[in-house]
């Protein structure tokens, strides 16, 4: 059923119509490009169909089967080409992310010198699976899903041919069925054919020979539908990201939605409870620190249940974080420390934090003038913990939502009554060689 010109082609218009695509292919002075887009989304249909309006050689080539032997080839069969017919060579090469590196280096210097189009498709990001250098002469060309509109034209189309269609045979059609069909293909022509042909050759013709679809039956011969995923690759990606962006921005509803999603697909649920393992310390901290036990409880409860029971909890999990306060301040703080740490290398730790449990260390000072924080009142005492160069330093700072709030409170107080501090009298002192000791049993 693939369309036999561009004017029968469905879909895409934002390249055909609104793009230069069209002109080029008038005006036969196509350019190198990249077809990235989903399965089924008409990416080698639209390579033959521009093979047929151009004059150029066409030569189809396939990632998975080809090496650099056959690519030798393609170059020589282009050069006879251009020397006997004065003709330009368009190279289409199908699933073109599967080429490594070595491979995609050899069409680089005859893309480079217009001896070859290079034509390529893939489903993958081509920022990731396409050379920098090889990238950077084709333009990418993104082809969207088909929408149900484009789909039922397609559908339609496919029962109506006599030749390369359905349209051999008679068909009773119960409302409804075609929109099942097409709920069940995510936006893909291949995968909606497939659907309708199988149906169309599962079903029986009645006594006049035709041949009756009922929703009842597609539903049952569809059972369910197959979602868009990979992953290993970028919907991957994007779906993780989704989920992670819906539990910071706080929308429960979305965060359910994505999980779904995702669990929908096939995504290894323990994947995502250890993401929003991440996401709790990340986005939420300590304005709610019982956030970082729910997202831990939620997968280890996981491991013990399984699928399918065990989405629930994790669906618990991702509206608890998602309702949660936010705070990102342990993750600046963090990072605050990692650049110090990266700038400053190996400083030395202050001498009266260091443990001392020999006589040649105490004599050398290590422990010395050190203030047990329990001797004092509310078991807190200001002294400098920091290496002396880093002497005042603040990395975190507490926001002023939820317990973080309590704690910015607290540390405010503490340092305001800091200057004042004297051991509390009633408490049994506990210094020099006693905490020494205690420290180093710990």
């Amino acid at each position: 059923m693939r369309p036999r010109n561009l004017a029968d082609y469905v879909g895409q218009g934002h390249l055909l119509f609104e793009g230069c695509l069209l002109r080029a292919i008038d005006e036969d002075s196509l350019f190198s490009m990249i077809f990235w887009g989903p399965p089924g989304s008409g990416k080698t249909t639209l390579a033959l169909l521009i093979a047929r309006e151009t004059k150029a050689h066409f030569i189809r080539f396939t990632a998975v089967l080809s090496g650099v032997k056959e690519i030798r080839g393609v170059v020589e069969e282009a050069k006879d080409q251009l020397k006997y017919h004065r003709r330009r060579t368009i190279l289409f090469v199908d699933e073109i992310h599967r080429f490594n590196k070595s491979q995609q280096d050899a069409f680089l210097p005859h893309v480079e010198n217009g001896l070859i189009t290079l034509i390529g498709a893939t489903t993958e990001n081509p920022s990731f699976e396409i050379n920098a250098p090889l990238l950077s002469r084709c333009r990418v060309m993104v082809l969207k899903p088909f929408s149900d509109e484009e789909l039922r034209l397609i559908l339609e189309r496919a029962l109506r041919d006599r030749e390369q269609g359905l349209g051999a045979r008679s068909f009773d059609i119960e409302n409804g069925v075609l929109e099942l069909i097409l709920s069940r293909c995510d936006g893909d022509a291949r995968s909606a054919l497939n659907n309708l042909e199988a149906v169309a050759l599962s079903a029986d013709a009645n006594p006049g020979g035709v041949v009756v679809l009922k929703r009842e039956m597609v539903a049952q011969f569809l059972d369910r539908k197959t979602f868009l995923y990979d992953k290993t690759g970028e919907e991957h990606y994007n779906l993780i990201s989704a989920l992670h962006k819906s539990l910071r921005g706080s929308d429960p509803d979305a965060s359910l939605y994505w999980l779904g999603r995702m669990l929908a697909a096939g995504e290894d649920p323990l994947f995502i409870a250890r993401r929003m393992v991440r996401m709790a310390a990340e986005d939420i901290g300590n304005a709610d620190p019982n956030a970082l036990v729910v997202a831990v409880s939620a997968m280890q409860a996981f491991q013990l249940i399984g699928l399918p029971e065990g989405e629930l909890i994790l669906a618990q999990a991702a509206v608890y974080l998602a309702t949660a306060p936010k705070s990102n301040a342990l993750y600046i703080a963090y990072g605050r420390v990692q650049e110090t740490v990266s700038q400053t290398g190996s400083l030395p730790v202050p001498l009266h934090i260091r443990n001392a449990p020999t006589k040649l260390m105490r004599d050398l000072g290590y422990g010395r003038d050190y203030k047990y924080a329990h001797d004092y009142h509310d078991g807190f005492v200001v002294q400098d913990y920091l290496p002396e160069t880093l002497r005042g330093s603040r990395f975190y700072t507490p926001a002023d939502r939820g317990y973080e709030k309590i704690i910015k409170d607290r540390l405010k107080q503490w340092r305001k009554n800091g200057a004042r501090q004297t051991p509390d009298i009633d408490k049994p002192s506990h210094s020099g060689e006693d905490h020494a000791s205690r420290d180093e049993s710990e």
